[in-house]
């Protein structure tokens, strides 16, 4: 199970890592076509998991967990054979629909296989897992990409989906099933709104904040959520009630999840470039580089129970985003002038939030519903992991569209206007030195953008401990 989660979570940082390539190649994807690139996967992967969930509840969560795990290698090989941009995004979005299907079964097995005694330390493992997914996808990314082309990482994963398919079909326990309808109408407004607002944040840069397309994406986006909400309250089952939100830690614990992917894969977004255009790494070494973001999670993962134990839940999730906020500020001060060594310690820093804060947060939103709704419990959990982390590629890479464009030379930005670095070193190869400045000008104030939200979320996501305290004693 743990290893399905490192695949599908993985998929996401090792696409980030193949962002260059990607800006470079022949099918010449624009700024916000790149974003798309990673985001299509991640935003149908976040709008299908509670669904998927919902149906291994229904239909029997090994047999859904090993459909998307074929889904996902189908997906993965349509990816590496892709002639243009539009069968690239269908594909991606195919892998998406088996990843949704994967990630909530996987925990789910584990919730009815393991003894009540063990499935505290169940929980942790697995939920480690989605944060050592991200830097194993780096890592194995640089591997795979080291061949020169990004069309060779979905062709290794597809064989790795169908590996971890037949270990599934042969050791994975077979759970009951209950009668849970699945929700359509409430999955198509979730997915609807989501894209919409993800279409006005990805498209201002490249069309302007004023146009019809991202003006109608926000409106469109602000009228699905609430026709979402109305429809789901009417439901009699629906795919997520949003009147769970009304418990106070599950509602905080989905903030905080939200804001650790969040601020997590804006960072492996940008991290990718940023070492290979500003540092001058390889694509390898640019995959090793994340490396000391996921030591704590490795080193410290276990031994977060002992440090809830001492200081409580709610100052352990104040701790991790003081961490990951302060991390990703020390990332933004980082520039070419710094060495490679004082990257690598924010990155540590940023690790220690993330260790402290997932398996907190999963236990928290576990431990807020029923048993007989583990499907839709982790469903939830993912959802709120990658709705975040479609959101964080999303901001940074508009905040770092917009500020490298501003940056650029006056000539090559007035002659060519190009958008991304791999254009505008193309149209102007004499500017490289000004072009790579105006990246890393870029990529400063969208991690500064990414920590300041980051913070904002978790003020919001601790703020009943606030409230708590400052409650009078009677």
């Amino acid at each position: 199970m743990c290893a399905c989660v490192v695949l599908v979570v993985g998929m996401v940082a090792a696409v980030n890592l193949a962002v260059p390539l990607l800006a470079s190649d022949a099918l010449r994807p624009s700024s916000s076509g790149l974003v798309w690139i990673v985001d299509t996967y991640v935003i149908v992967f976040a709008c299908l998991v509670i669904p998927g969930g919902g149906a291994g509840d229904r239909f029997g969560r090994k047999g859904v967990l090993l459909g998307g795990l074929v889904l996902f290698a189908i997906g993965a090989l349509l990816s590496a054979v892709a002639p243009n941009m539009a069968v690239l995004l269908a594909a991606r979005a195919l892998t998406g629909i088996g990843a949704a299907a994967v990630l909530p079964n996987t925990l789910a097995v584990l919730i009815h296989a393991v003894p009540a005694e063990r499935r505290g330390p169940a929980i942790a493992t697995w939920a480690s897992m989605t944060g050592i997914g991200g830097v194993l996808g780096n890592v194995g990314g640089g591997v795979v990409l080291a061949a020169g082309s990004w069309r060779w990482l979905f062709a290794a994963a597809a064989p790795l989906a169908l590996g971890l398919a037949a270990v599934v079909a042969r050791c994975a326990p077979v759970s009951g099933r209950d009668d849970r309808r699945i929700d359509v109408a409430g999955t198509v407004l979730l997915v609807g709104a989501s894209i919409a607002l993800l279409l006005g944040i990805v498209q201002g840069p490249d069309t302007g904040w004023g146009s019809a397309v991202v003006i109608g994406g926000f409106v469109c986006a602000a009228v699905l959520f609430a026709a979402w909400v109305v429809v789901e309250t009417l439901t009699a089952q629906p795919l997520l009630d949003p009147r769970l939100f009304r418990i106070p830690a599950l509602r905080a614990a989905c903030v905080g999840m939200t804001a650790i992917f969040f601020g997590m894969f804006a960072l492996f977004y940008v991290n990718a470039s940023f070492l290979q255009y500003a540092k001058g790494f390889g694509v390898l070494e640019t995959g090793i580089g994340i490396i000391p973001l996921t030591v704590p999670i490795i080193v410290g993962g276990r031994d977060v129970g002992r440090v809830i134990g001492r200081i409580g839940v709610d100052a352990t999730v104040a701790l991790a985003f003081g961490f990951v906020g302060v991390g990703l500020l020390g990332l933004s001060w980082s520039g070419t002038s710094t060495p490679y060594i004082g990257y690598a310690a924010w990155l540590l820093v940023t690790g220690i939030g993330v260790t402290l804060a997932l398996p907190t947060l999963s236990a928290t939103i576990s431990g807020s519903l029923p048993p007989a709704q583990a499907g839709v419990g982790a469903g939830l959990q993912a959802t709120t992991r990658e709705f975040g982390s479609a959101l964080g590629v999303a901001v940074i890479g508009t905040v770092l569209t917009a500020r490298f464009v501003a940056a650029l030379p006056p000539d090559v930005r007035g002659t060519h206007a190009p958008h991304t670095v791999a254009g505008a070193l193309a149209a102007t190869p004499g500017h490289s030195t000004e072009i790579v400045a105006a990246f890393v000008t870029g990529a400063d104030a969208g991690l500064r953008v990414i920590a300041a939200a980051v913070l904002v979320l978790g003020a919001l996501a601790t703020a009943r401990a606030v409230a708590r305290l400052r409650r009078p004693v009677r």
